[in-house]
């Protein structure tokens, strides 16, 4: 019986997941920690995420001998350097890392946001890895002449895989030098990040969803206990293993709460939105899967639950108490600064408090805000043209929150869909991985295969009226930036 490996790769740790190549039945697990980051400056060792990689392979088990394939999506935009000796030359600057919203800014300005949005698909931000290529550019150019490889952080894990230097559409889509029109690089926004340098054989060699980026190392094979034939897949971002392991139709959004938040919908069509608020990445199909990132997600709950002296399971039950009906209260709660909108400087505000304000309306304040924020994704991506009338699909750590379940249905005043399976980016790596293996595979009747499908079901509350909390939420998220700033 041959079986497939799934790697998700992300900020906070790797999962790896043994499934059936045929049936997609999950076999084994494995998860090992990431060090943790603290935004505005986020940083980890790439060995630290292949460290990781190996302990959680390492408990898959017996069954690992009959694996034929591995695939790796992992944590998008992040920079890793290497030097002419494979080793890593700093630290990888993370995806969100926001130093490097001025270089951002000056790239924008450079070549304007018609220029990048028509031939990037995305439109400089912090997150983008051109930006942070062009921070080590301008604060450490020791660094930058050492360099012989740039890479994101799943291009890494396939390397040390394969050795074999490349990347997908999902991932290159962005890093900000990618034109997926032409399957091309991209050279003016790496000579402007670099100072004019060539960097066309510095950056990862771009795969089609199905070619395989090579096969296991002999001495790596060893090390993860994996026979040497193992095919690797190509491997994607992590957004784009998401709307594999969710079998995602077009028309069908995904709102992911974890650590940060995105709105994601599949589309035919790569979507354009000058504003830079929607990302036109490719999905790992061959298709798009334009985006909206926001940085603060889950993040915030913890931190408001650890503010009123409970965890965050505390904090869902204590705002579900609260019940579904208006508040005063709204948080808007850019507490690590902000991608989406882009206000990188700025801090949370809370506003509407008076003597009578509760802890349950102070904790459903929190899931609102964060809900909020992601519903003006979903209406961002269809101002950018992507059809988003199928289902609504919550997953992510948040998905587990009664809460953050029951306040997405009634803002947005839509069913809402939780996939049977949490581990949606390890599947689809998994499913990458069956599809690359048998061939020119179907991705799409591969998830039919799997069932990955299968969904629980929460209705709005009936009576509430969403779009009311929406457009307070909106008045107080109009704020003159300068009040957010810190002085």
């Amino acid at each position: 019986m041959p079986f497939v490996i799934g790697i998700d790769s992300s900020t906070q740790s790797t999962k790896a997941e043994l499934r059936d190549a045929d049936t997609g039945a999950l076999i084994s697990t494995g998860r090992a920690s990431h060090p943790s980051t603290q935004p505005p400056i986020s940083e980890q060792e790439p060995t630290a995420w292949w460290d990781a990689l190996v302990d959680a392979v390492g408990q898959l088990g017996d069954a690992r001998a009959d694996v034929v394939a591995i695939s790796v999506a992992g944590q998008q935009h992040g920079l890793v350097l290497l030097d002419d000796a494979g080793e890593s030359i700093r630290p990888a600057k993370l995806w969100n890392d926001t130093t490097s919203a001025p270089q951002a800014e000056r790239l924008l300005e450079e070549l304007g946001a018609d220029w990048w949005s028509d031939w990037a698909g995305i439109v400089p931000v912090a997150s983008f890895t051109v930006s942070k290529l062009k921070w080590v550019a301008d604060h450490e150019p020791q660094n930058l002449e050492r360099v012989a490889k740039v890479m994101l952080p799943h291009d890494y894990l396939t390397w040390r895989l394969c050795g074999e230097h490349v990347t997908d559409r999902g991932d290159a889509s962005g890093s900000g030098w990618y034109d997926a029109t032409t399957n091309s690089t991209l050279l003016r926004p790496l000579e402007l990040a670099t100072g004019g340098q060539d960097w066309t054989d510095r950056v990862p060699k771009v795969l089609g969803p199905n070619e395989i980026a090579g096969n296991l190392k002999v001495d790596v094979a060893t090390q993860l206990g994996l026979p040497h034939s193992v095919v690797v897949a190509p491997g994607t971002g992590d957004n784009m293993g998401g709307a594999l392991g969710l079998g995602l139709a077009e028309g069908d959004v995904v709102m992911s709460l974890g650590t940060s938040g995105t709105v994601y919908a599949r589309t035919n069509s790569r979507a354009v939105d000058v504003s830079g608020a929607v990302a036109g990445f490719c999905d790992a199909t061959g298709g798009f899967l334009p985006l909206v990132c926001t940085l603060n997600a889950t993040k915030v709950t913890d931190t408001v639950a650890t503010w009123l002296g409970t965890d965050a399971p505390g904090l869902s039950e204590l705002a579900v108490e609260a019940g579904s009906g208006p508040i005063d209260v709204t948080l808007v709660p850019y507490f690590d600064g902000e991608r989406t909108p882009n206000r990188p400087d700025s801090r949370g505000i809370m506003v509407g408090l008076s003597n009578a304000t509760s802890r349950a309306e102070l904790a459903r304040a929190a899931h609102d805000g964060v809900v909020c924020g992601l519903l003006d994704g979903v209406s961002a991506l269809e101002d950018s043209g992507a059809t988003v009338d199928g289902r609504l699909i919550l997953v992510g750590g948040g998905a587990r929150s009664a809460a953050y379940r029951q306040r997405l249905a009634d803002i947005s005043e839509r069913i809402v869909h939780i996939p049977e399976n949490e581990e949606s980016v390890a599947v689809g790596a998994a499913l990458q991985a069956a599809v690359v293996h048998g061939g020119a595979g179907d991705f799409d009747d591969r998830a039919i295969d799997w069932d990955v499908r299968k969904a629980s079901t929460v209705y709005p509350t009936e009576g509430v009226d969403g779009a009311a909390a929406r457009r307070q939420y909106r008045a107080a998220s109009s704020f003159d930036d300068g009040l957010c700033r810190p002085v």
